[in-house]
């Protein structure tokens, strides 16, 4: 069977948080996974692993994990969700994407098994698109067996199909209101979803953060008996933060690199001071980083992994995790004009505040922002988010993006005219970057930030980097010019 044929089986599988009138709502269960599984021959227990759950930083905690414990001489399988571009970006061996033949192979492997289990009673319905990846990631990393997976969580923690798995150690990150329909109402309930990929007698790598996430984590922690390790001894000192430090004092805009030098450290790590140096942008990744520094030294101590100071240093400098306050820069061929891009996956009210505190972060204080993109799904607060964002935009420009999950057009306006802010609806992706530049070009100090959804940033990085003629892996960062042709 052919690549476009599994693409387009897990395509018909896509929508399984979308709750349609009249229609049943999924119902997931652990005990259906691990019968598929069985029946595949229970690839998770040929590899140890880490699971990493929470609401915002799990893709950028797990993506600088999978690159240290690479950089220390490791075979290390990284899973993550969702996808900017192709599915194949979610399973990922040293950085390296299955190909489209090892994909194929594992999809229809695993579509056969379950057919026959189905068809035999042993399982009530097929596994859901999250479910089958997940199968196919543990094929994958299973064969030759990997020496470690950094598995992130898909949704909550307790029923998601990762958690399988008898993790080394639990990961928690930030966690916040998201996918409430889901995971409950409030902080705390989201919080006992988020905890079920604690185990008794394991260790849970945290940071301090909301008071009602800590109670609850204290408790159930306490509960099973397990052992906290803190990530505080890995953030930057307190000084970075400073005002004097966050922002720089000209008009113009201040250069990746420049940003980058201005969140440079010094932690000890094992012993030794190393220097922090992520690619990674924002004030908000220095929590992601101490997290996976923290897991990266627990691993060494505690499971004996041959990871240094200096592979620690070495992997933070090499993650690779696009859309995350990414810069990518096209210059028309014909009038030599440049326009500036920033894209950013925020698609929650805590993602909206660390993005905009970014911004800020990454520009001069007393220049104005110019466009923002955005679409996001219906599931979201868009009036909430649109609070938050919209006002410090001269003007939004509303994208289609292709998902049976998407808040209408209508809606949107609706939110930014509770803003005050300038809005305006394309009727495609294209025609919202072609009037975007249009505005750049009047603003020529202004940037076009595109967020509030994966499908929109990842259909936008899409379309940049093949109009531009780059052709960049999507699980490299983009940092270049390109052309326009």
């Amino acid at each position: 069977m052919s690549y476009q044929s599994a693409i387009d089986h897990l395509a018909a599988m896509a929508p399984e948080l979308a709750i349609q009138t009249g229609q049943t709502r999924r119902k997931f269960s652990l005990d259906e996974v691990a019968v598929l599984l069985t029946a595949l021959g229970n690839p998770q227990r040929t590899f140890p692993a880490v699971l990493i759950a929470g609401t915002n930083g799990k893709g950028s905690t797990a993506a600088t994990l999978a690159s240290i414990l690479s950089a220390s001489g490791l075979r290390t399988g990284l899973y993550t969700s969702p996808h900017l571009a192709r599915p194949n970006e979610r399973i990922r061996i040293d950085g390296v994407e299955i190909s489209d033949a090892g994909f194929a192979e594992e999809f229809f492997r695993v579509r056969a098994v379950a057919q026959k289990l189905v068809e035999d009673k042993k399982l009530a319905q097929p596994p859901s698109f999250f479910e089958t990846l997940t199968a196919m990631a543990f094929l994958h990393f299973a064969e030759p067996a990997i020496d470690i997976a950094v598995l992130e969580v898909g949704l909550g923690g307790r029923l998601d199909a990762t958690n399988v798995v008898d993790p080394l150690l639990s990961i928690i990150t930030d966690i916040s209101l998201d996918h409430m329909e889901w995971l409950g109402n409030t902080i705390a309930d989201i919080t006992r979803e988020k905890a079920g990929i604690l185990r008794t007698g394991g260790t849970l790598v945290t940071l301090p953060q909301h008071p009602e996430a800590n109670q609850v984590l204290g408790e159930v922690a306490m509960a099973l008996s397990v052992l906290g390790v803190s990530a505080v001894p890995y953030m930057p000192p307190a000084e970075l933060h400073s005002p004097s430090n966050s922002t720089a004092s000209s008009g113009t805009s201040v250069p990746a690199s420049q940003a980058d030098s201005q969140h440079i450290y010094m932690v000890e790590v094992l012993g030794q001071p190393i220097e922090v140096a992520s690619p990674l942008h924002g004030a908000h990744q220095h929590r992601n980083v101490a997290l996976a520094v923290a897991a990266a030294v627990e691993l060494a101590i505690s499971h004996g992994f041959p990871i240094t100071p200096k592979s620690v240093a070495d992997g933070i400098r090499n993650t690779r995790w696009p859309a995350r306050l990414e810069r990518l820069v096209i210059e028309d061929p014909v009038s030599g004009e440049r326009t500036d891009f920033i894209l950013d996956v925020a698609h929650n009210p805590a993602g909206a505040w660390a993005l905009r505190a970014a911004l800020r972060e990454l520009l001069s204080a007393n220049r104005h922002l110019g466009t923002l993109v955005f679409s996001c799904l219906r599931d979201k607060p868009v009036v909430e988010m649109a609070q938050i964002l919209f006002p410090v935009f001269d003007q939004v420009i509303f994208a289609p993006i292709n998902s049976t999950r998407a808040t209408p057009l209508r809606d949107l306006l609706a939110a930014a005219a509770s803003t005050g802010t300038p809005a305006f609806a394309a009727s495609s992706v294209n025609q919202a970057i072609e009037l975007a530049i249009e505005h750049a070009a009047a603003h020529p100090s202004s940037p076009i930030v595109v967020s509030g959804s994966v499908y929109l940033v990842g259909d936008v990085r899409t379309r940049l980097l093949a109009k531009s003629g780059l052709v960049v892996a999507p699980s490299q960062t983009v940092e270049r010019v390109g052309q326009l042709p």
